[in-house]
């Protein structure tokens, strides 16, 4: 009998070691690029290699009309943690301590969110974000105690933190979210122009490059890169490029690490996946700009239910404050919705769970919005954007002035190139000239199916007057209600009266009227 009881009590002990370890609650792992964009084969680009995202898009729906709400760094990433448009949620530009941006402190993200109903939630990587009081995850391994590069580009160490992560989920048998923030493909910046333009040499081995043992670089020839429309085909444009490919590769590589740290855990048939960007990549007309090249991002999601579309495209129309929603329903927490009950359901953040599962049916109407209003501190450029599946809308409120340019792409040889080719008056085989794309007017209306380029602006074409002005008004109902504070920019000033019924743009009287509107 006393066996009996033995074998009972060993066996019990066994079944509640594997439950703890096995914990086979839903999870989300997000991995998101910095500045990464369409250099993947999933996407159809034949000569980056990166055969591990690649294999994630078989067992995911790739979305084919994917768009971040904000072309900035800190910015995109907060209405990604908040499902808010930036002049909502208050990351009106970069988090670094001399811009001083910081989201309000009364809003929700989704760690803070997360951890009331007991999620284990994580950061490795780009935070970029603040206050850390909005923003806090149980588990921190950021730029904020690390070395940007050990935590963003050393896939040896992003693995090592991974797994670390997942034990004490598994430890804790807690339900979790991780968010793994890689720093490839941004560009390396000034101070280490040593390890090449995007960091390339970085860990690769070479001499006073240091080593990452899990990294197997790839390098490219300038003269075979695929060369988006949006970038001049110089020789200097194209060394740029090959150099950002070698990056995309690290990045790569990184990622089917942190997957095979999910797999190692137990928890790769209950994590949602999701990749993305945060914006597009550090090229004129990419990053900071609202126009598709700026704007259009990579996304797959990969669902472990059975049911689940694998292998898939979608053309749904989506936005990257979607994935705040998502992440909510996947966990079965209800969404109060953060843009405001009354704003148009269409034009709401939503959850994308059901596009994993059967693709809906195509609308004409579907729009996705976006919202800028600074890149760095001396970037005050406000744009806003609405975007359907035909055509769309910017609104320039700064047009009088010229667009302005961050330091990266500032100092990087694609756009001294632009530069130096102009100054002397040379050639330059690019798709617009320097001129054009710093001085726009303050409303651009593009036929994205036609003129996928937006290079043709059609605003105030008389033939288009009916569409134009249905879009402006959807824009603007759309700012109204997500509370944007340049609603009547540049030619009315928001005022908010006790008798009038909600907020009125009185006219300045400033001569813009007129020419505006």
């Amino acid at each position: 009998m006393k066996n009996v009881f033995k074998f009972l009590f060993v066996f019990l002990c066994i079944i509640i070691t594997e439950t703890a370890i096995t914990n086979k609650s839903k999870n989300v792992l997000i991995l998101l690029a910095d500045d990464g964009g369409f250099e993947l084969g999933a996407y159809g680009n034949k000569i980056c290699q990166t055969p591990n995202i690649d294999a994630l898009a078989r067992q995911s729906v790739l979305f084919n009309n994917a768009f971040t709400s904000v072309s900035s760094c800190s910015p995109s990433r907060a209405a990604l943690l908040t499902g808010r448009p930036s002049h909502q949620n208050g990351m009106y530009g970069l988090h670094h301590g001399v811009h001083h941006f910081n989201s309000f402190e009364n809003v929700t993200s989704l760690p803070n969110l997360l951890r009331k109903h007991g999620i284990f939630t994580g950061i490795i990587g780009k935070k970029h974000v603040g206050p850390s009081s909005v923003y806090k995850f149980d588990y921190e391994q950021t730029e904020e105690n690390n070395h940007i590069n050990q935590v963003g580009r050393n896939i040896t160490h992003i693995k090592m933190l991974s797994k670390e992560f997942l034990h004490r989920a598994n430890e804790m048998n807690k339900p979790f979210f991780l968010y793994v923030a890689f720093h490839d493909p941004h560009r390396c910046g000034h101070s280490e122009i040593e390890f090449g333009a995007f960091c390339e040499r970085w860990g690769s081995g070479e001499v006073g490059a240091g080593l990452i043992p899990d990294w197997k670089p790839w390098y490219y020839q300038w003269d075979e890169v695929a060369l988006p429309y949006h970038v001049q085909d110089t020789e200097a444009a194209r060394r740029d490029i090959a150099a950002q490919y070698t990056t995309m590769s690290r990045l790569d590589q990184g990622v089917a690490l942190v997957l095979q740290a999910l797999e190692a855990s137990g928890h790769q048939e209950d994590t949602l996946v999701l990749y993305s960007s945060d914006n597009g990549i550090p090229f004129p007309s990419g990053r900071t700009n609202l126009y598709d090249s700026g704007l259009r991002e990579p996304l797959l999601i990969s669902s472990p239910e059975p049911n689940a579309r694998r292998n898939e495209v979608s053309h749904a129309m989506v936005s990257s404050l979607d994935v705040f929603p998502t992440v909510l329903d996947w966990f079965g927490i209800p969404a109060d919705g953060p843009s405001g009950d009354d704003i148009r359901s269409d034009d709401a953040p939503k959850s994308l769970l059901p596009i994993l599962e059967k693709e809906p049916a195509r609308r004409d109407d579907e729009a996705a919005f976006a919202s800028q209003t600074h890149h760095e501190i001396t970037m005050y450029y406000p744009m806003r954007a609405v975007r359907t599946r035909s055509h769309k809308l910017i609104h320039n409120l700064n047009f009088a002035m010229p667009f302005p340019i961050d330091q990266d792409l500032y100092a990087s040889a694609t756009f001294q190139d632009i530069l130096n080719r102009t100054r002397a008056r040379q050639p330059l085989p690019w798709y617009k000239t320097l001129k054009r794309h710093y001085y726009r007017p303050q409303w651009e209306l593009y036929d994205v199916r036609a003129d996928p380029a937006e290079l043709r602006d059609l605003h105030g074409k008389p033939t288009l007057a009916a569409l134009e002005a249905t879009l402006r008004e959807r824009l603007r109902a759309w700012q109204r209600r997500t509370g944007d504070p340049w609603l009547c920019a540049p030619d009315a000033v928001l005022v908010r009266t006790p008798d009038s019924p909600g907020d009125v743009c009185s006219a300045l009287d400033n001569g813009l009227a007129a020419y505006l509107h």
